[in-house]
């Protein structure tokens, strides 16, 4: 972001225009023990080119996957992403726009978000979808208060197994809002059993959760969840992968109630974490209790299309006990460059990317198996993901691989368990797979 400097006469300008005689005015009602009590230590100034030196310096620094070959999952996923979508995001009807609060001078921002909801409704088989969701974890836990809310039971059943990330930014949504019990379902061989579902569903639990595919990349019974789900009253929430989508059921098509995402796979960077982007879709009948915003079309008086907020749940358009949610951030930049991947890549693309992402991470699994000492730890069916046993471990493996310019995947010793992460996109090329196997060979 480029910087202009203020020199002292533009700050003496400013000050008097707002009636302050000094700087120490201005911050006159901040108390003084607040306040930092001496000079900040700060480098000597430098000049722009310097600065600019610096920070390459710094940036150099970082291993990140436009260096290495990545098979690093887990939620954030290196995909590939169309040039196109910059150069149209970049425009300045897009970017400038941040917040549609005065909808007649935000039709660009509201029309990008009106058909980025239309596309999330065809992708996740939903009739309703909304914006302003920061990311997948907060998405879900929205999901979770919103059944809560919808039930008036403070149950929660985790089916399978979840990102623990996710799960972590679940606990707090419901120790600040001070209710909700979360009860985990067994596994069995990588995913949720069926007859520990059975045992933990009743008729006093809000929410039946499960992630599609799961945490390791396997494939949950989703049919069998929503049933057990629905026969206690409870409603289904969902939490898939929307490029899984190209070949995956929809959860629409199954019976989910709320289905909801992390965006980052569709056209949006890693970003060392983010911004990303929470997809969150539901069914007509649960509209009204949706958090975000909803973007509608409509008709001005002289007959032409227009877009408005259709609904606004947020506590800074509603008073605080009415909002069904305190999210008042806009992800619409991010919304955008997933509407802009949509587009580009179409319904075929959807479906090929997917494919791609399958039959890589087949052949991989395949033949790193193929090598003594090396196994799949879970026999279920996966998407993109598996999870290896190595007689390694894995952290060797990993800091091995990376002399190798390769991010070979996730440890999951930091969740507490064993075994190797693997995701595969469509950005490996058989000959990176082949080049990974060759190096796991010569550890």
């Amino acid at each position: 972001m480029p910087f202009i400097v203020n020199t002292d006469r533009d700050r003496e300008d400013m000050l008097r225009s707002i009636g302050a005689a000094s700087f120490d005015d201005l911050i006159a009602d901040i108390p003084q023990e607040i306040r930092l009590q001496r000079v900040l230590d700060l480098f000597p100034a430098l000049g722009e080119q310097e600065v600019l030196k610096l920070l390459e310096g710094l940036a150099s620094a970082n291993r990140s996957s436009a260096g290495y070959v990545s098979y690093l999952g887990g939620g954030a996923y290196d995909h590939f992403i169309p040039s196109a979508i910059k150069s149209i995001v970049s425009r300045s009807e897009f970017y400038t726009a941040y917040t549609p609060y005065q909808a007649e001078v935000s039709q660009g921002t509201l029309q990008a978000i009106y058909e980025y909801q239309s596309m999330m409704c065809r992708l996740y088989g939903m009739d309703v979808a909304n914006a302003s969701m920061y990311d997948g974890a907060t998405a879900l836990a929205e999901a979770v208060l919103m059944a809560m809310n919808v039930t008036g039971r403070e149950q929660v059943v985790l089916a399978g197994r979840m990102n623990p990330y996710t799960v972590s930014v679940l606990k707090t949504y419901l120790e600040a809002s001070g209710h909700g019990v979360i009860l985990q379902n067994r596994l069995e061989d990588g995913v949720g059993s069926l007859e520990g579902l059975k045992e933990l569903v009743s008729d006093r639990v809000a929410a039946v959760v499960v992630q599609q595919p799961n945490f390791y990349g396997s494939l949950e019974e989703v049919e069998v969840i929503g049933a057990e789900a629905h026969e206690k009253g409870a409603l289904f929430v969902v939490s898939a992968d929307p490029l899984s989508l190209g070949i995956l059921a929809a959860p629409g098509s199954y019976g989910a109630d709320i289905a909801v995402g992390e965006g980052q796979p569709l056209g949006n960077h890693q970003n060392f974490g983010g911004p990303y982007l929470g997809i969150f879709t539901v069914r007509q009948a649960c509209v009204r209790k949706i958090p975000g915003r909803l973007v509608g079309m409509t008709k001005d008086r002289e007959g032409n299309d227009g877009f408005i907020l259709t609904l606004q749940t947020r506590e800074q358009h509603i008073r605080r006990e009415k909002a069904t949610s305190n999210i008042c951030t806009n992800q619409a930049l991010c919304a955008l460059q997933a509407a802009v991947y949509l587009s580009l890549l179409g319904k075929q693309g959807i479906r090929e990317v997917a494919e791609q992402c399958a039959l890589k991470a087949h052949y991989l699994a395949g033949r790193i198996t193929g090598i003594p000492g090396y196994s799949l730890k879970y026999g279920a069916p996966f998407f993109r993901e598996f999870v290896l046993e190595t007689p390694l471990p894995a952290a060797e493996i990993i800091g091995a691989m990376l002399d190798k310019g390769i991010f070979a995947g996730y440890d999951l010793s930091a969740c507490g368990e064993s075994g190797l992460l693997v995701a595969v996109t469509e950005k490996r090329t058989r000959a990176e797979l082949d080049s990974f196997v060759q190096a796991l060979l010569l550890l």
